[in-house]
């Protein structure tokens, strides 16, 4: 018993410690930060970054993307609500980001082959 404490008493030292020490916070670096904000001020109507614009964020800030995605999960339930005045359409075979990209785009579309709706009018 004496000889095998002796062995591993390194090893069960830092064992102790790992598990001692309280998870730390992540703050994401201050910069990486800067950016993100920066494209949230640019699409604060808006904030759903595409596939390609998370790409360009991660290599922009050095984060990986399940970071970025995470931030902006955080950001829009801490400090974004929807515009009152954004005209909400739900149709049935419409993915919501199809209606929110038709409705940035202040596009028309036919939602049951004979009527033509407008977004953002």
């Amino acid at each position: 018993k004496y000889q095998l404490l002796k062995k591993y008493s390194g090893y069960l030292s830092s064992l102790r410690q790992e598990f001692s020490k309280k998870k730390k916070k992540g703050k994401l670096p201050k910069e990486a930060r800067q950016k993100l904000l920066h494209w949230w001020e640019l699409h604060y109507k808006w904030p759903y970054p595409s596939e390609t614009e998370k790409i360009a964020l991660a290599e922009a800030t050095g984060l990986d993307q399940k970071q970025i995605n995470n931030w902006f999960i955080n950001q829009r339930k801490r400090h974004w609500k929807p515009s009152e005045d954004m005209p909400f359409v739900m149709m049935e075979g419409f993915h919501p980001q199809t209606a929110a990209a038709l409705y940035l785009d202040g596009g028309a579309f036919m939602a049951d082959g004979m009527t033509t709706y407008r977004l953002g009018s």
